[in-house]
């Protein structure tokens, strides 16, 4: 196999795995913003939730990113 079939193996494995450990702990935050709203760490949760939503689509732009890349290369 290629190296960038690997790499992107890698990639969306890894990435799958520290998103569904990462899951939990998210909802939660979520849950306690929407109980606490006008607390100051209820603010930085939000935060937190927020940059979590903007690196999964990251990482989903970028994985699927990748397969069209090693489509491309092998069928193309």
């Amino acid at each position: 196999m290629d190296l960038l079939l690997w790499i992107t193996f890698a990639f969306i494995i890894i990435g799958f795995v520290a998103l569904l450990t990462m899951k939990k702990g998210m909802e939660s935050k979520v849950d306690f913003v929407k109980a606490n709203i006008a607390s100051e760490e209820s603010s930085t949760n939000a935060k937190s939730v927020i940059w979590w939503i903007w690196s999964t689509i990251a990482w989903g732009v970028v994985s699927i990113s990748l397969v069209v890349w090693c489509f491309h290369n092998y069928f193309g």
